[in-house]
């Protein structure tokens, strides 16, 4: 191995403990709690070592968004792929992209609630915002109905599921309740 090598593949494993130690620390404490300070302490390299990977916290995020959206796009194609039928495979789609949001609640929010100066429904949407939002239609497009188009309904379908993930995890829905929600969204949403 080349000495170039070896530097590349140094920066690339320094730049994957940043982005893991960042997440994990806003998993643990809150995203106000990841400063650029606090991860070169907790990853023992200096401030300038983080700033020649990430300008800044706002990059962080965006890659724990990218990180996160390929793990989603793989739990929702894994689940959706282990079951049956449409009616089966957009229940379990539902479930999964609910399960992920709740299981990940600093990694959501990177993806969804803050800034990671990441692009969205544009040309130039990075590839695994893209995946994910394809993970998604493979399963709902089939579900669309007549005359609608199936990324329309993928993105409606997508709202209603975001919205009872924030909504939930506000504590604004009564807990008890979840499942009767995906069923409702199924049956009524999906009409399947």
């Amino acid at each position: 191995m080349s000495v170039k090598e070896r530097k590349e593949r140094e920066r690339a494993g320094r730049e994957r403990l940043i982005v893991a130690t960042a997440r994990e620390l806003a998993e643990q404490q809150g995203w106000d709690a990841v400063t650029t300070r606090r991860l070169a302490e907790r990853i023992e390299y200096s401030q300038p070592v983080l700033y020649s990977h990430f300008r800044g916290k706002r990059e962080i995020i965006g890659a724990v968004a990218l990180e996160g959206a390929a793990e989603m796009a793989a739990a929702v194609r894994a689940a959706a792929s282990a079951v049956d039928g449409p009616r089966a495979r957009v229940t379990t789609l539902a479930r999964a992209y609910l399960d992920f949001a709740e299981r990940n609640p600093a990694v959501y929010d990177a993806m969804f609630q803050l800034d990671g100066g990441l692009a969205f429904a544009r040309e130039d949407t990075p590839e695994p915002l893209k995946d994910a939002f394809a993970a998604l239609l493979e399963s709902l497009g089939e579900v669309a109905g007549d005359g609608v188009h199936p990324a329309l309904f993928t993105e409606v379908f997508w709202a209603a599921l975001h919205g009872l993930a924030t909504l939930t995890r506000a504590g604004r829905l009564p807990p008890g309740d979840a499942e009767r929600r995906v069923e409702l969204l199924v049956d009524r949403l999906a009409m399947v």
